[in-house]
C-alpha cells in the first residue's frame, strides 16, 4: 500500500521499540575504537563509554555509506510508498549529505531534510513525522509541521571537559589546554548553523548557575510538552536538572537517555544535553 515511510540516523536517541511500533527506519552510523568498526546501534552508552575510556585513541565517527541509504531508499519504495528522510544538523555530519546523494541515485520518491538538530531534539521531528504519516497525512503537511517543530525546539550542551573536542579537532589545543587548567566547563546552544557559547565557568558550580538562568529565561514557555535529557556518564546532574523542570513544567513528557557513541565521542564524559519542546 502506498504511503510514506520514515528513515533516521542512529544520532536520533529514541527508544528502538518506540521505532519499530512507528514503523522508523533507522541508518547507523558506524564508530572505530583502537582500529575496530562498531555500528553505533550495536553500543549502549554505558558500553561505550567504557571502551572509550580504555582506548589508546579517540574513536572516529562516520557516516553511513551513500549505498546503505539507497539500498533502504529502494526497499521502501518497492510498493510505491514515498519516504522522508530526517537527519542530524549538517554542521555535526555529513550524514544528511550522503542521504541527498541517495536520493538522487534511488528509484524511490525520496524528500531529504535538514533537521538542524540531533540526539532526542532529532526524534521530535521523527516521532511527529511517524505519528503523522501513519493518520494519513500528505508529505505537504508533515513538513509543514516539522517545520514548527523546529521553531519551537531548544537545545543546550554541557560539556565537563574540552579534552575530546580539542583531540577531535573541533578546537584548538591551546583553547583546551587553558580550559582544562583552570577547570572550565561550557555550555552551548545548537543554533541552526552553529554552536553558540552560553556560558563558561570554573568547577560543577559553573553548570548549575548556567541551569538556573536558563530556567528563567524560558519560564515563559507555554505548552510544554516534551523536555528530553541526555547524559554521557552523568546521571547525577540529568536527574537533578530533571527533577527541576518537572517541578517548572509538571505536564511536560520527560526522557533521560544515555548520549550515543556519536555524540559520546565530542562531549566526552560528564557531558549532558537538555532539549525542550513546545506548542
Amino acid at each position: 500500500m502506498k504511503k510514506i515511510k520514515i528513515v533516521t540516523d542512529s544520532s536520533c536517541n529514541m527508544d528502538y521499540e518506540l521505532a519499530e511500533k512507528l514503523g522508523i527506519h533507522i541508518v547507523s552510523l558506524s564508530v572505530m575504537i583502537d582500529d575496530i568498526i562498531y555500528k553505533d546501534m550495536d553500543l549502549t552508552g554505558q558500553k561505550f563509554m567504557e571502551m572509550m575510556s580504555q582506548s589508546h585513541a579517540l574513536p572516529k565517527t562516520s557516516q553511513p555509506p551513500i549505498g546503505e541509504f539507497v539500498e533502504l531508499y529502494d526497499e521502501l519504495g518497492q510498493d510505491g510508498s514515498e519516504v522522508l528522510s530526517i537527519h542530524m544538523n549538517e554542521i555535526l555530519s555529513g550524514t544528511v549529505s550522503a542521504a541527498r546523494q541517495a536520493a538522487q541515485i534511488t528509484k524511490t520518491n525520496v524528500t531529504v531534510i535538514d533537521s538542524k538538530f540531533t540526539d532526542q531534539a532529532l526524534a521530535f521531528q521523527v516521532v511527529k513525522a511517524a505519528e503523522m504519516a501513519e493518520a494519513g497525512s500528505t508529505m505537504a503537511e508533515i513538513l509543514a509541521e516539522l517545520e514548527k517543530v523546529k521553531e519551537n525546539t531548544l537545545l543546550y550542551i554541557g560539556v565537563a571537559s574540552l579534552d575530546n573536542l580539542v583531540k577531535g579537532g573541533r578546537i584548538s589545543r591551546a583553547t583546551g589546554i587553558l580550559s582544562n587548567i583552570f577547570n572550565i566547563r561550557v555550555v552551548m546552544q545548537l543554533l541552526d548553523s552553529e554552536l553558540v557559547t552560553q556560558a563558561k565557568g570554573r568547577g560543577a558550580k559553573a553548570f548549575n548557575k548556567w541551569f538556573a538562568e536558563m530556567k528563567e529565561s524560558i519560564s515563559h514557555l507555554n505548552q510544554v510538552k516534551k523536555i528530553g535529557l541526555t547524559h554521557a556518564d552523568g546521571l547525577a546532574t540529568a536527574e537533578a536538572f530533571a527533577t527541576s523542570l518537572k517541578e517548572l513544567f509538571p505536564a511536560a513528557e520527560i526522557t533521560i537517555r544515555e548520549a550515543n557513541s556519536i555524540i559520546a565521542t565530542h562531549t566526552g564524559s560528564g557531558a549532558f544535553a537538555i532539549m525542550i519542546y513546545s506548542e
